[in-house]
């Protein structure tokens, strides 16, 4: 995407030093979808 090491290191830290940090807990939301998506198949 971006040739450059040093204006991809540089794009990097911009991103992380606005970004805030979430963490979550629990099933993933993509497998509790995939489980629902094949049980409506299934029928």
């Amino acid at each position: 995407m971006i040739g450059n090491p040093t204006i991809a290191d540089a794009v990097l830290d911009r991103l992380v030093h606005n970004a805030y940090r979430i963490e979550l807990s629990g099933e993933s939301m993509r497998k509790q979808k995939a489980v629902t998506t094949d049980q409506t198949t299934l029928a």
